[in-house]
């Protein structure tokens, strides 16, 4: 019910003037305070409002906006007369002012990426399509490219660092629940931390945190997945065949597929990935030498 309330939710409505005359159209007459939000709808501004955002839809100006206008899988349509104070932001789209020269304040940015215009319009429209994609050939195509990329990231992470991989697979298996409360820890505190830069602190200095973060959390995503695929990978091997010393190699490409399977099964990715993700925080929180946990089938030796 929650998701349904998030995707299909019209608009956010404070204050101001707002009307819907069909199921693909939210006009904004006079909302000089209002923050809209639109989900899968074309945007006319015929006066006043304090910002928009629009997903899966167009953004018409025919008025005045103080603040900032932003499209996700549409355009900014900014009429002759109209007026943009804030920043235009667009992704899948494009920034259409009928004047030679829009009323914009100067020292405002245009922030524009046009590609995948259609995809992204679809999916703002239809986002229940993110958690139930198509089984097509295409998607095929790009599970198999996802196994073979992450088997030849696996692979070279495990050759340039195999004892650091080796130890964070023992600390994975000797106290599971200690990796995960840890990555959860993380990522609370995380997540608060952000949300304060964003509300508290200067632009900059919030700018700077959040790709701080973003960068630590993919480098961690990377060395947690690695970790994952090679202990799903090994323990498989050894239950198939415990007489047999399991072939790095061949338990790098069984847990590739393995996670690329559980990451594209309908619904049951989202819960996956964020799985994922916690592990890989508690893996990179909770790194340390220990002797239990260098006792274990690491991959100190060479790829096999």
């Amino acid at each position: 019910m929650l998701l349904i309330l998030l995707f299909h939710v019209v608009a956010a409505y404070s204050q101001g003037s707002l009307s819907q005359p069909d199921d693909k159209t939210l006009i904004i007459t006079d909302a000089p305070e209002a923050e809209v939000f639109a989900f899968g709808k074309t945007v006319i501004v015929k006066k006043r409002t304090k910002g928009v955002l629009s997903f899966g839809g167009d953004v018409i100006i025919e008025g005045d906006v103080s603040g900032d206008v932003a499209a996700i899988g549409g355009s900014v349509i900014q009429k002759k007369d109209a007026f943009v104070g804030g920043d235009v932001i667009i992704f899948g789209g494009k920034y259409r002012p009928e004047a030679v020269h829009p009323r914009r304040n100067k020292d405002r940015e245009t922030v524009m990426y046009a590609g995948y215009e259609n995809e992204l319009r679809e999916l703002m429209q239809n986002p229940s399509q993110l958690f139930a994609p198509s089984f097509t050939w295409s998607f095929v195509l790009q599970r198999i490219f996802s196994i073979l990329f992450w088997f030849v990231v696996s692979l070279a992470l495990v050759t340039i660092t195999p004892g650091a991989v080796g130890r964070a697979i023992a600390r994975f298996q000797l106290s599971m629940l200690k990796v995960f409360g840890a990555g959860a820890l993380v990522f609370i505190v995380t997540s608060v931390i952000l949300m304060f830069s964003l509300e508290f602190l200067p632009s900059f200095l919030s700018v700077i945190l959040c790709l701080m973060a973003f960068v630590l959390v993919m480098l961690a995503y990377v060395f947690g997945r690695v970790t994952l695929q090679a202990s799903i990978g090994k323990w498989i091997l050894k239950r198939v065949s415990p007489e047999k010393k399991p072939s790095d190699a061949f338990a790098l490409i069984i847990g590739s597929t393995i996670w690329t399977i559980l990451l594209s099964i309908p619904y049951l990715w989202t819960g996956a990935l964020f799985a994922l993700f916690i592990a890989s925080l508690g893996l990179i929180l909770t790194a340390r030498s220990m002797d239990t946990w260098k006792e274990s089938a690491d991959f100190s030796g060479q790829t096999g």
